[in-house]
């Protein structure tokens, strides 16, 4: 992906970013994931029915690495069963830990797939990634 893409994209989601609200819904279960080091602070809310994520949802307060890549989350797994949104996260970890993965899995995330070049962005760009394995791990 061309830098000006990759950059497009993140500003894109980093300012008008998909789901992005608080969830006042019993029928959601809440998730907290924070990077210690900085002041990337997120909430997720996750519906899901049937093994399968109906809506996702999230608030908070982070840079435009987490902020983004929250979002480009949000836009890949909603709709996805379990096990789907399981391989999706492991292709995105893998990428970023420079691991082979699978390209067509990831659509816009491929947009972080240079990130291991500043390792200290890495945590940004997995924040959300954390918080939604901490849901999808209940799920065997």
């Amino acid at each position: 992906m061309d830098e000006n893409l990759r950059r497009e994209i993140i500003m894109e989601h980093y300012q008008n970013p998909r789901n992005k609200k608080t969830m006042k819904d019993d029928t959601y279960e809440k998730v907290n994931t924070n990077n210690a080091s900085c002041i990337d602070n997120l909430d997720l809310f996750i519906k899901i029915e049937d093994q399968k994520i109906k809506d996702i949802t999230f608030d908070g307060e982070a840079c435009a690495i987490s902020t983004s890549s929250c979002s480009i989350m949000i836009t890949n797994l909603i709709g996805k069963t379990i096990e789907e949104a399981k391989i999706y996260v492991e292709n995105f970890e893998n990428m970023i830990n420079e691991i082979p993965y699978n390209e067509e899995i990831l659509k816009e995330a491929l947009a972080y797939n240079e990130v291991y070049k500043q390792n200290n962005r890495k945590n940004c760009a997995l924040l959300p990634y954390k918080g939604i394995k901490k849901i999808l791990d209940q799920f065997n």
